[in-house]
């Protein structure tokens, strides 16, 4: 047993050793967040394991009001199963710019912070849109080149990295430890690891999902307003949107302070369906147009015909042949929005259901399809 234990220890100081020195030591910080606390993948509660900025909540907050009938309609059995299912801790039903169903889990409630994963994508396309509209970007034709000199002569623009068309090497892989996503996600210099991307297709040819986007995006977006990209969306957005409860966007590392922006932004249910608000009303909000409504137009559009489930930065669909535009996270985050009938859905939660061959995995249908029956009982 001594020998085995010697040996064992010997093994590992060497694996260890070898991580560092071939610069994958980040996977040693993923094994402590992951494994280490019990989950098998990112999860909901893993903000409190990086480096996060705080958005404070806004100044002159502005409460959802509740509905007349807030909570009068019981769900059906399908969506109650589904949500136990799958861990649900929040979801809402905004009916006519009031809560009109609403319903927490697991001691999770209305200030809950939980990660908002790709739902941040999102959120960083609408800080371009801001951008535009602030006069920092000259639209989504502007060349990346125009910030970084590295892409300077690729012909591809800050429009092919909101809308997933960049033709960038990024390997969007969930379960290789060695992936450059992984890296992004556990690694401390953010940067570093997205400024070696190069270009190796035609940029703006056709759809390809790659966080990798989201994440140069925000870069150029910083270095266009010249501040901290926490800082403008604080600005911009969270306090004339009047945020109620302050929220977390996760960092590189203490000395980077390089946001993830194609992931990771803590906040509550209440406080991201403004966004869907913000979007139905064209980008309106409170009598101020915060974002240009060409824009709000252009992105909850397909760009391209042969992939109509997605615009830019927004996961588009037709389901019961209603427009919807959706900011979605990878497990199972939702805010979904149909502007016709007035409707935001928001799910946060812990799992997602099975990804078949259609756009969304299986409880994106069956969330539209039963809040629609909810809505006509």
């Amino acid at each position: 047993m001594k020998r085995f234990l010697k040996w064992f220890i010997a093994l590992l100081v060497l694996v260890i050793g070898m991580l560092y020195i071939t610069d994958y030591d980040y996977i040693l910080k993923g094994v402590r967040v992951v494994y280490f606390t019990g989950h098998t993948t990112a999860f909901i509660d893993d903000h409190s394991y990086f480096e996060n900025e705080v958005i404070p909540a806004s100044s002159n907050p502005r409460p959802w009001p509740l509905h007349k009938d807030y909570n009068n309609t019981k769900p059906s059995a399908k969506l109650i199963s589904t949500n136990e299912e799958l861990g649900t801790v929040a979801f809402l039903i905004i009916k006519n710019d009031s809560i009109w169903y609403e319903h927490y889990a697991e001691a999770y409630g209305t200030s809950s912070q939980t990660n908002s994963f790709s739902m941040a994508k999102s959120i960083t396309t609408i800080l371009l849109g801001k951008a535009i509209a602030d006069g920092y970007i000259s639209g989504i034709d502007q060349e990346v080149g125009d910030f970084f000199s590295k892409y300077k002569g690729s012909g591809m623009t800050v429009g092919d990295l909101s809308s997933m068309a960049s033709g960038l090497n990024w390997d969007e892989s969930y379960t290789s430890p060695f992936s450059i996503t992984a890296r992004s996600y556990y690694d401390d210099d953010l940067a570093e690891t997205i400024l070696g991307l190069e270009v190796v297709e035609k940029p703006g040819t056709y759809f390809k999902y790659l966080s990798g986007n989201t994440q140069l995006l925000a870069m150029v977006i910083e270095k266009a307003v010249g501040k901290p990209l926490p800082d403008y969306l604080n600005e911009s957005l969270w306090q004339p949107l009047g945020m109620e409860k302050p929220a977390l966007w996760q960092l590189d590392d203490a000395e980077n302070r390089l946001v993830k922006a194609y992931c990771c932004i803590a906040s509550n249910a209440r406080d991201f369906g403004r966004f869907g608000k913000l979007f139905k009303d064209k980008g309106l909000w409170n009598g101020q147009q915060l974002i240009d409504s060409s824009f709000v137009q252009l992105a909850s559009k397909p760009r391209f015909p042969e992939s109509p489930e997605y615009g830019y930065g927004f996961w588009l669909s037709d389901h019961l042949n209603k427009d919807i535009f959706v900011m979605r996270g990878i497990l199972g985050q939702y805010v979904i929005t149909i502007p016709e009938d007035d409707i935001i859905i928001i799910r946060l939660g812990h799992q997602r259901g099975e990804k078949n061959d259609q756009p969304f995995s299986s409880d994106f249908y069956i969330y539209v399809e039963e809040v629609y029956k909810m809505l006509n009982e």
